[in-house]
């Protein structure tokens, strides 16, 4: 995960564009991170042979200044309401601020 304030550049699919897409317009993260991880669950609960179902995300936003753990993912998943009732089976959050992530 890139550490130096910008996003890491991945080759993803569409959802994982829609994720990138809509996190940073909800957030405006000084850092987002996604990793399709489907691969690691196949034959699992959820799992599609053509993956995008698992994702772990790093996001840092300067919106999670004050908020708890769970109030963060809380403002995570209202923003990709649409991709957790759909083809998202699991998704891994770290959340943290920018001084967090600095910190780091």
């Amino acid at each position: 995960m890139s550490g130096d304030g910008t996003a890491r550049e991945t080759r993803g699919g569409p959802v994982q564009a829609a994720i990138r897409r809509k996190l940073s317009e909800a957030l405006a993260p000084s850092r987002l991170d996604i990793v399709d991880d489907s691969g690691r669950h196949a034959g699992h609960v959820g799992a599609r042979p053509e993956g995008e179902t698992h994702f772990i995300v790093e996001v840092a936003s300067a919106q999670f200044a004050g908020l708890s753990r769970v109030a963060r993912q809380r403002l995570v998943h209202k923003a990709l309401e649409d991709e957790l009732q759909g083809r998202v089976h699991a998704l891994a959050l770290k959340t943290l601020t920018p001084e967090e992530d600095t910190a780091n």
